[in-house]
């Protein structure tokens, strides 16, 4: 087979104009007749019921008979549509004969199936740990390219990562992740299978998802909650990264509870960060609310102080339009351990499928060419504060336990393996919170999705259910 040009490409669901300019741009780069695109219909893309809006039909015929009017002499692949010499063709086959070629195009993998070159097009979804197994599951004796798009479809994000075989079954080209790529595959080239870290790549998908969810629904800032601990300081670094110290806003909200630590390690953090921070005590609030009551020193108390927080970071959210993240991490969805209407309020959740542990593994990889989220907040016992001395460990298992639970559970591990391992009474109490917390993960904000067993797409647990 002749070289071809991969093009991995930058494509944002229903923006057919955006679109056409990144085929263009591609199309311009290109050194070969052949070029290979991802899928780019709003199907796809994850359009979900968008695709029966009859206006969004009409443009994005619209869409490939533009692209089958301005570029005739090219051979264009977009995911399994064959566009040449004006014509815009789709094979029942999935076969089709370019220049004396066989040419095969499939959005899944088929050993059996022989031609000149296999395309596999398919927008698949970032999930951590699966993409060197994903890349090992293809022995091919078929020169060989996978195409992904670069997008985000609501929590899932298209992270790219193309890569091309030869009929030898060996690595000939591998794409970056979150990012276009328009290059010449040459099946006689070999080159070693590179790996980055787990953590860079999932900064780059998490950054990426940011930047594309603003760059769509028209936010230019964001704001959040910086309580001192882990789980908002990550989300800080996060952001930043994706955005610009500039764009970044955080509001320390200390109460009667809070220790001077969580003041003064989210001034810390500001600082290294570079973002602009506000302080809005909410003890008057509470005060306030609570004249004339009984104090239990109750949830509703704790959940109170948490809604007032939640107030107020909304405040600035619709007075500066800039868009709330919600900062709370896998291990606490899953156990409930978070306030409807408080700290679960916002629009978007960048560590909401990352499980404590990977909040601390993610962390310390920012911090391992100097510190930008303080030693202190990766250090100090986890906390709500939302009461004298409390800490997360007096109502949840050590997060080793609990973070191992959940993930082989929500892995369908066997029971009877996860007993073995951390006995049947936590076991069947961390399961038990699962299900009776699936209320609130309901009502939880859009996140981004990181595993292939996410609470925000991968796992359909019932409200109202008796077992558990």
């Amino acid at each position: 087979m002749d070289n071809i040009t991969l093009a991995q490409t930058r494509f944002k669901l229903g923006d057919f104009e955006f679109n056409y300019k990144s085929i263009e741009d591609a199309v311009n780069k290109a050194s070969c007749n052949i070029i290979v695109f991802p899928q780019a219909d709003v199907e796809t893309l994850g359009g979900k019921d968008l695709i029966l809006d009859e206006k969004v039909r009409n443009s994005q015929n619209d869409f490939y008979e533009k692209i089958a009017e301005n570029f005739c002499e090219k051979h264009i692949f977009l995911g399994d549509i064959y566009i040449h010499n004006g014509k815009i063709n789709l094979a029942d086959d999935g076969f089709y004969t370019v220049d004396g070629k066989t040419i095969y195009v499939s959005d899944s993998f088929e050993e059996d199936v022989r031609c000149d070159l296999y395309i596999l097009a398919h927008n698949r979804y970032f999930a951590m740990n699966t993409y060197r197994e994903f890349v090992d599951s293809i022995e091919t004796k078929n020169n060989f390219v996978y195409v992904n798009a670069v997008a985000m479809a609501d929590e899932n994000v298209y992270a790219g990562a193309s890569f091309a075989k030869n009929s030898n079954d060996l690595i000939v080209y591998q794409a970056p992740l979150c990012s276009e790529e328009v290059v010449e595959i040459n099946f006689s080239n070999h080159t070693e299978f590179v790996e980055e870290p787990e953590e860079s790549k999932i900064i780059s998908v998490i950054t990426y998802g940011l930047k594309e969810y603003c760059e769509n629904t028209g936010f230019k800032k964001v704001i959040l909650g910086l309580s001192g601990g882990i789980d908002s300081a990550l989300t800080a670094a996060l952001a930043v990264k994706a955005l610009g110290a500039e764009n970044v806003f955080g509001v320390l909200m200390p109460s009667m509870y809070s220790s001077e630590g969580s003041v003064t390690d989210a001034l810390a953090l500001a600082e290294n960060l570079g973002i602009k921070t506000f302080k809005e005590p909410i003890t008057a609030f509470f005060n306030a609310f609570m004249e004339g009551r009984e104090s239990r020193h109750d949830l509703a108390e704790e959940n109170l102080q948490a809604r007032i927080r939640a107030m107020i970071l909304m405040f600035y959210s619709n007075r500066e339009n800039m868009l709330l993240l919600s900062t709370g991490n896998k291990s606490e969805a899953a156990m409930g351990f978070g306030t409807l209407y408080g700290d679960l309020a916002g629009g978007l959740n960048l560590i909401c499928d990352l499980t404590k542990m990977w909040v601390y593994k993610i962390s310390n990889y920012i911090n391992k060419d100097g510190i930008v989220i303080p030693q202190n907040t990766i250090d100090k016992a986890p906390s709500a504060e939302l009461h004298p001395g409390q800490k997360d460990s007096d109502r949840l298992p050590e997060y080793e336990i609990l973070d191992d639970i959940i993930e082989m559970y929500l892995e369908n591990a066997p029971i009877e393996e996860i007993y073995a391992k951390h006995g049947k009474a936590v076991t069947d109490e961390v399961i038990r919170k699962i299900y009776r917390y699936q209320f609130k993960r309901k009502q939880g904000c859009l996140g981004i999705r990181l595993t292939e067993r996410s609470f925000t797409n991968g796992i359909s647990l019932p409200v109202v259910q008796r077992f558990y």
